[in-house]
C-alpha cells in the first residue's frame, strides 16, 4: 500500500489531504476562503496567497493528524503545480518541495483539472475507466477522452468564459452574492426554468468547445436593458429574480448535457464521468445522469465532497502518476495553465 500525503493551493482553498492507494481516503481537510473574498465578489489573488501561507502548515498538520499518518509511512508527496494563480500555487509547491527534501520522499506534480477529471473514481470498487470525462468548475469547462489516470486526452475546453465564471457574473448582476454557483441554484429553485430563453452556444454542429460568455451578457441585457449595465435590477421582483436565475441555469444546464452526449457519440465510449465544483449542482448531476440513464450509459459523478477544490483528488491522481514512474525534482515550478 502506497500512502500518498497530497497539497492543493491552486486558488483560494489550503487543503491537504492523506490517501493510500489512490482511492481510500484517510484525511482530507479543506480551509476555505470564501469568508475573504465574498465582499468583492471574486478571489483576490494577493489575499488568496497570504491565506494560505497563514494556513497551509496547520492544515497539513490536521491532515497527518486525522489520517493517523507518520513522515515514514508517507510514500510520496503529491502537489497541484498547475492551473491556478501563479501566487497561490507557489505556496503549496514550495511546501511539497520542503517536505520532499526534509522528509526524503518523492515529489509529484499534479495539474489540477486532470485530478478533477480523476475525482470521481475516488472510493469506486472499480474503475470507471475508459470514459468521457466532463470536468465544470469556476476556470475550467472541458470535456477529455480518459482512458486511463495517466492517459488523459482533451476533446474540447472552454473559449472564453467557464461555466463556473458565468454563474459567478450572472450572480452578481442579480445582486445574488458569491458564490454565484450555490446562490443562483438557491434563487433558481423558486423559479420558472423556460421563463426566459436565454441563448444555448453550441459553437458549431460537432464542436466540443464551450463558450459562456454570451449567455452572461445575455443575461445583463435582460435584466438592465440592451447596452445597459447597470438600473434595472430594481425593477425586478424576487420572483423576477428566480425566473431568471432559473433560466440561466438550465440554459447553461442544457449546453453542458448536449456537448457530454456529443462527445460520447464522436468517442464510442459508454461511461461518463462528472467532476469540478459546478458538479455540486444537483440540477445538473440530475439531468446529465438522466440523459446517461437514456442511453445505456454508465454515469459516475465526484462524490460532493471532491467537486469544489481539494488535496484527496490531487493525492489520489499523484498515486497513479507515482506508480507510473511520473516523478518532479526541486527544481519543480508553477504554470497558470495546464496541458489542457
Amino acid at each position: 500500500m502506497t500512502v500518498v500525503l497530497g497539497i492543493e493551493t491552486s486558488c483560494d482553498e489550503t487543503a491537504a489531504a492523506v490517501v493510500a492507494d489512490g482511492t481510500e481516503v484517510r484525511s482530507n481537510v479543506v480551509a476555505s476562503q470564501i469568508d475573504l473574498h465574498a465582499k468583492y465578489g471574486g478571489v483576490v489573488p494577493e489575499i488568496a496567497s497570504r491565506a494560505h501561507i497563514e494556513r497551509l502548515d496547520a492544515i497539513i498538520e490536521e491532515a497527518m493528524g486525522v489520517a493517523e499518518a507518520t513522515r515514514d509511512g508517507i510514500g510520496a508527496i503529491a502537489v497541484t503545480n498547475r492551473p491556478g494563480l501563479v501566487g497561490a500555487l507557489l505556496i503549496g509547491v514550495t511546501a511539497a518541495k520542503t517536505l520532499s527534501w526534509a522528509w526524503k520522499k518523492p515529489l509529484v506534480a499534479v495539474d489540477h483539472i486532470r485530478a478533477h477529471a480523476y475525482s470521481p473514481a475516488i472510493g469506486l470498487d472499480h474503475a470507471p475507466w475508459p470514459a468521457v470525462g466532463l470536468i465544470v468548475s469556476g476556470g475550467h469547462t472541458s470535456l477529455f477522452r480518459i482512458e486511463s489516470p495517466v492517459s488523459i486526452e482533451v476533446l474540447g475546453a472552454t473559449t472564453d468564459d467557464a461555466a463556473g465564471e458565468a454563474f459567478d457574473k450572472v450572480a452578481t448582476i442579480l445582486g445574488l452574492g458569491y458564490p454565484g454557483g450555490p446562490s443562483i441554484e438557491r434563487a433558481a429553485r423558486g423559479g420558472d426554468p423556460s421563463a426566459v430563453q436565454f441563448p444555448r452556444t453550441m459553437l458549431g454542429r460537432d464542436s466540443l468547445d464551450f463558450s459562456f460568455s454570451g449567455i452572461k451578457t445575455a443575461v445583463l441585457y435582460h435584466v438592465h436593458g440592451h447596452g445597459q449595465t447597470s438600473g434595472g435590477l430594481e425593477r425586478l421582483t424576487q420572483q423576477g429574480i428566480a425566473d431568471i436565475a432559473a433560466s440561466f441555469q438550465q440554459a447553461v444546464i442544457d449546453v453542458l448535457v448536449k456537448k457530454a452526449m456529443l462527445a460520447v457519440a464522436q468517442t464510442g465510449l459508454t461511461t461518463v464521468v462528472l467532476g469540478g465544483g459546478v458538479a455540486a449542482n444537483r440540477p445538473f448531476r440530475e439531468q446529465l445522469a438522466a440523459a446517461c440513464e437514456d442511453r445505456d450509459l454508465r454515469f459516475h459523478a465526484a462524490p460532493m465532497a471532491y467537486c469544489t477544490d481539494n488535496a484527496a483528488m490531487i493525492a489520489a491522481l499523484g498515486y497513479h502518476l507515482f506508480r507510473a514512474g511520473e516523478l518532479a525534482d526541486l527544481s519543480l515550478d508553477v504554470r497558470a495553465t495546464g496541458r489542457g
